[in-house]
């Protein structure tokens, strides 16, 4: 192999990886790796802040099944870029982070911006690693994409000394490691079948990673042949068509009694490729019976979040699940008709906008009616982004969803992921409608990535609900302190003018008299002017959640 620096080895064996693109904030720690980006197929994304980068590196994770890659550089840039890495980790999504380091001559002399990576990632994050040998670039390439893909996915961070990443190698690039994706026996299928035919009250669990389009597809029709209710997991709808027949609708927030009656009253629940962890499960109390019948499809071996019985433990990714069941038919077994139907009815009708949408108060814009009004312009494929807070429940509730992946957003909790996230979708899908839903508090965490959208030609449509309030914590202090408001009020700016302030559409609705031309404006400037929107909706802080 001709002789080159180890920075370079790096960028060649990222595009052995197929990587497409890399969201970066830059560093003079990683100069040689900066360099090796320039002349390569690999496009660099230059993020405005190290949060703002993984971020969108994890959305690509979630969107491809490969790993998202973010280069930060030392100290201040590791701390900012570690959200995203806690979010890789509870996500189970694979993503690597590659971190600019202090010469190893400056090592433990607390010289500028050093850090022990080890220590600070090592508790989230699947592998730390630190190149040492140039020789061995390549290597480390290898096994990060190999770590962060296999088994339950999830984050690996990959320090780079800065002096080490300019010596020169000849060695060569290491192809990428195969991912096992598990499997079904013949035996686990069988005693699958005969416990699902004896079952009165059988139901299918859905969510967590590892999952394709093509799977999906399957084991959603091996639950339509059958008449099995899908229950799917928080923040994981999308991993069946909202128009099937058997969905029952998501746990966690926003969802419906019904919806959790399937997953407690189900004697029989198939687990595919998620765990009864706490959000499902109300924080560990729902199903947690030792006898319960609980029928876990997990390709981690270890299983963890989980909580409550496990009869069977079939280690198989739902790639591997979905293959096996594509033929599977079950014998004679009880009629579940009446089992199904009233919690897909209900699921159903939780969907409706409601009659008494724009009861809101004068001078605000009521967010149903904004959906509403949205629904007829959205394509089957429409990708919804959301962060964290109150303001994601319209979208989980009232926007379908038209097949994986297409639902975007944070099962850890964090906050600043929606408008990233909408970039990274939009950049790698350039011809898919983005809608990202956005809370006033939530939006102001990382808005700066506009700047990104519009430098690179992201077009996602944000609608920004502004109730000028940290609204989930507001709940939950009218919940626990009622009348004595502290600490969650916002006063905020107008964010349309910040949006054209970037160069993207920007307006402000505070009427629902005009909320209809202004989606319709919003939608023309994505679909044909080709700019990010963003749809600043005045919204009635009185009204928290949907249905109110």
């Amino acid at each position: 192999m001709p002789e080159q620096s180890a920075g370079h080895l790096i960028v060649e064996s990222l595009e052995a990886h197929g990587v497409d693109r890399v969201f970066t904030v830059p560093g003079e720690s990683f100069l040689d790796v900066l360099d090796g980006l320039y002349d390569s197929s690999v496009q660099n994304v230059v993020c405005r802040q190290e949060g703002g980068s993984t971020y969108m590196a994890e959305a690509h994770g979630k969107l491809t099944g490969r790993p998202g890659v973010a280069m930060v550089t030392r100290g201040p840039g590791a701390s900012n870029a570690f959200v995203g890495v806690h979010l890789a980790w509870q996500d189970s999504t694979p993503l690597v982070l590659f971190v600019g380091l202090v010469p190893v001559a400056h090592r433990e002399k607390e010289a500028f911006q050093e850090f022990d990576p080890h220590q600070w990632f090592g508790s989230q994050a699947k592998r730390v690693m630190v190149l040492d040998d140039p020789d061995r670039a390549s290597e480390y390439v290898a096994e990060a994409f190999f770590a962060a893909s296999s088994g339950r996915p999830g984050p690996v961070v990959v320090g780079l000394p800065e002096d080490v990443i300019t010596q020169r190698t000849d060695a060569p690039v290491v192809p990428p490691l195969p991912v096992a994706e598990g499997a079904v026996s013949a035996e686990e299928l069988s005693e699958l079948a005969a416990a699902l035919e004896t079952a009165e009250r059988p139901a299918i669990m859905l969510g967590g990673p590892r999952w394709t389009p093509e799977a999906a597809a399957l084991v959603t029709g091996f639950a339509e042949r059958h008449g099995i209710p899908v229950v799917s997991d928080w923040r994981a709808g999308d991993r069946i068509r909202t128009d099937s027949p058997v969905t029952v609708g998501e746990l966690g927030y926003s969802r419906t009694e019904d919806t959790v009656r399937v997953l407690t009253d189900a004697d029989l629940l198939l687990v595919v490729g998620t765990t009864l962890s706490d959000i499902p499960t109300d924080g560990f109390t729902l199903r947690q019976e030792r006898s319960a019948r609980n029928w876990m499809v997990n390709v981690d071996a270890r299983l963890r979040q989980h909580s409550g019985a496990v009869t069977r433990h079939i280690l198989a990714s739902p790639v591997a699940f979905g293959s096996a069941v594509a033929g599977m038919e079950l014998g004679e077994h009880p009629d579940w008709t009446d089992w199904l139907e009233p919690a897909a009815s209900a699921h159903r009708e939780h969907m409706r906008i409601p009659s008494s949408a724009g009861n809101n108060a004068p001078g605000t814009a009521d967010m149903e009616l904004v959906v509403k009004a949205l629904l007829p312009h959205l394509p089957e494929d429409t990708a919804v982004t959301t962060g964290s807070g109150n303001h994601t429940a319209w979208a989980q509730r009232y926007v379908p969803k038209g097949g994986y992946p297409c639902h975007f957003s944070v099962r850890n909790g964090t906050m600043g992921y929606s408008v990233p996230s909408a970039v990274a979708v939009s950049l790698a899908q350039p011809e898919r409608f983005v809608l990202s839903v956005s809370g006033d508090g939530e939006f102001l965490m990382n808005s700066q990535e506009l700047a990104t959208a519009v430098q690179y030609g992201a077009r996602p449509l944000i609608v920004v609900v502004d109730n000028g309030q940290y609204g989930t914590i507001r709940a939950h202090q009218e919940r626990h302190y009622p009348g004595r408001v502290s600490g969650t009020q916002l006063r905020n700016p107008d964010f349309a003018a910040v949006a054209r302030g970037y160069g993207a559409h920007g307006a402000r609705l505070e009427r629902n008299e005009d909320i209809e031309g202004v989606i319709a404006d919003a939608v023309r400037a994505v679909t044909e002017d080709r700019v990010p929107a963003v749809v600043h909706v005045v919204a009635d802080p009185a009204k928290l959640l949907p249905g109110m």
